[in-house]
């Protein structure tokens, strides 16, 4: 690695072109505002690691101006809940252990990389303390979400290993993903200590899974289901989230549904039908600033896979 500085720029600069590994739509990472942009990063060098789930970034902007988005007509819309809505553009890539050779590996995970438009939206229902999140991915998995430039281009300015296998990735298809995520206050202690429980769906050409867990925060709470907006903007915790998930269709593994010319990719009896994943990490918020540091840990996606590592910092502000 070299300096912080040229690593936020190589990032920076790419991601205003473009930007379901990132879940920013989670309750433990609202922002309490109805104009908000957030910049998410997760990378694997900061668990130490360059294999599976190597990078992903999300640009998100939240602003009532965005309710008129065709694509939320296509959301369900229930009643007595308060509404956000949102855009974002994200871009996820993937790599085997051994991305330095030209060949395939055989028995690891291809290379892959997916560039998306993401429309989405949040309702709230205090009373209930409940939120429904939604959102529609229109995108391209394959050469054309540029992860071989990109990665490359970062290897290179920070000094390590060129990734030579990306020829071998999986080939260009469409990308089109519905989500859908609810998730339920269960126990909430003085602001104190809170436990939710969340699930979510998701259906499509990209991933096409069912997911189930809880989340715990603790520290210096504001509840995002409170009635009194003004009071208490300073907010500091923990969090903790276990998910297991139902595995049904996974293109950054299998290619994708509509171009079967991909050179190499996992059999559908090869992929781990069932997966478990800890997500952990620390949030900092005031009334115009949000900064978070996030770690993950997931269990094998495939028979001959290995487990994964990764983490990512998250930095918002409201305008």
């Amino acid at each position: 690695m070299k300096t912080f500085v040229k690593i936020m720029l190589l990032f920076l600069l790419p991601s205003m072109l473009w930007s379901q590994k990132i879940d920013h739509q989670i309750l433990y990472r609202n922002i309490d505002a109805e104009r908000y942009f957030r910049f998410n990063y997760e990378n694997d060098f900061f668990a130490a690691a360059d294999e599976n789930y190597t990078q992903g970034y999300n640009l998100e902007l939240v602003t009532p101006a965005l309710e008129r988005n065709p694509l939320n007509y296509l959301f369900f819309k229930p009643q007595n809940t308060v509404y956000k809505y949102g855009i974002a553009v994200e871009h996820i890539g993937f790599t085997p252990n051994n991305f330095v050779s030209s060949e395939i590996q055989i028995g690891d995970r291809p290379f892959a990389a997916a560039i998306m438009l993401k429309s989405f939206s949040t309702a709230t229902n205090a009373d209930k303390a409940t939120r429904l999140s939604q959102s529609i991915s229109l995108g391209l998995i394959g050469p054309g979400a540029f992860g071989k430039e990109m990665q490359v281009g970062i290897h290179k300015l920070t000094g390590n290993k060129i990734p030579r296998g990306w020829n071998n990735q999986i080939k260009n298809d469409v990308v089109v993903n519905y989500r859908i995520g609810y998730e339920k206050q269960l126990v909430e202690y003085r602001n104190i200590i809170v436990l939710r429980g969340n699930a979510s769906l998701q259906l499509g050409t990209l991933f096409t899974n069912v997911s189930a867990g809880v989340n715990t925060s603790m520290g210096i709470l504001k509840s995002p289901f409170a009635k009194n907006k003004s009071k208490g903007n300073f907010q500091l915790y923990l969090y903790g989230q276990p998910l297991v998930s139902a595995i049904g269709y996974d293109a950054t593994l299998q290619g994708g549904l509509f171009n079967n010319k991909s050179v190499y990719t996992i059999a559908a009896g090869e992929l781990e039908r069932f997966t478990a994943q800890f997500n952990y990490g620390i949030i900092l918020k005031t009334r115009t600033l949000y900064f978070e540091y996030a770690r993950t840990a997931l269990t094998r996606e495939f028979q001959t896979g290995n487990s994964a590592k990764w983490g990512g910092f998250k930095v918002g502000f409201t305008f």
